[in-house]
């Protein structure tokens, strides 16, 4: 069984969209399940995890409506403005949809590293652990030790960092030590988990993938494989790559680690995290 644990779709005409522009031409453009289909069938991928793209409930509920009538689809993580008068409500009612996995506030778009250690956020990350609903980190290594914090105050939440927290992945240079000691320190908690995905649009133009790869074992040393799932990060991904090399750089970094490694990365992390109930 494998499962892409992070991908998007999104309609442009919709207008909801600030990003993608036209500062990124080769995926500005709609981008649905028929567009995604031959890709996933080529890779061997079953399953996916639909996330949100843009900082509104319209498309939280877009993406139910997508996921509804898509088989491939096993989860939506979706949007909610956490600081919101309204947020516990409207958390309540979204997860009235039963595939509706997890929430991603986009911490790396707000200024403030400590945004989501507000008092006005509390309640509504209160309702996320009583709802069941996962967290999805959007962030930079800027913000590590904001959701250390986190993950120390609210123990039973459960936190995934997308794209490995987003380094920066230079030529021929070992990865960032506030990188990987901030990375090592969220690993601490047994509540957290790590997307390996993202990777190759973080680096430069001149991208090496054998740099690329020191920082998804990097990863994988920092959680353990029973904590790291694979994610395409598609469209994003063609910015930089394309689905099929991604998926088979991560099949190459994943099998180094074993075959139940390989196991876990490939799609049981992601299973078990958003409660897929997926049968392996």
């Amino acid at each position: 069984m494998i499962i892409d644990a992070h991908q998007h779709f999104w309609t442009l005409g919709r207008g909801d969209y600030p990003w993608p522009d036209a500062s990124v031409a080769p995926i500005f453009k709609d981008f649905g399940p028929d567009d995604l289909n031959s890709a996933l069938q080529q890779a061997g991928v079953s399953h996916t995890v639909l996330v949100q793209a843009t900082d509104t409930v319209a498309e939280t509920r877009f993406l139910l409506e997508i996921a509804a009538k898509t088989d491939f689809v096993a989860g939506v993580v979706g949007w909610v403005d956490l600081s919101a008068d309204d947020a516990v409500e409207t958390l309540t009612e979204l997860a009235k949809d039963p595939m509706l996995k997890g929430v991603r506030p986009m911490l790396q778009n707000i200024a403030a590293e400590d945004w989501i250690l507000g008092t006005d956020c509390a309640d509504a990350i209160e309702a996320m652990i009583a709802l069941g609903l996962q967290f999805d980190a959007l962030i930079q290594p800027r913000h590590l030790g904001a959701i250390k914090v986190l993950t120390q105050r609210y123990p039973d939440l459960q936190i995934v960092v997308d794209h490995g927290a987003k380094p920066e992945i230079l030529p021929g240079i070992a990865p960032a030590a506030r990188w990987r000691d901030g990375l090592a320190g969220l690993a601490e908690s047994p509540s957290v988990y790590c997307k390996l995905s993202g990777l190759v649009t973080e680096a430069r133009d001149d991208w090496d993938m054998a740099d690329v790869v020191t920082h998804g074992h990097e990863i994988i040393k920092c959680f353990g494989a029973d904590r790291v799932m694979w994610g395409s990060d598609w469209p994003v991904v063609n910015l930089a790559a394309d689905y099929a090399a991604w998926f088979q750089a991560v099949q190459s970094i994943a099998s180094q680690h074993g075959p139940e490694a390989d196991a876990q990365i490939m799609g049981r992390t992601a299973n078990r995290f958003y409660n897929l109930g997926l049968g392996e």
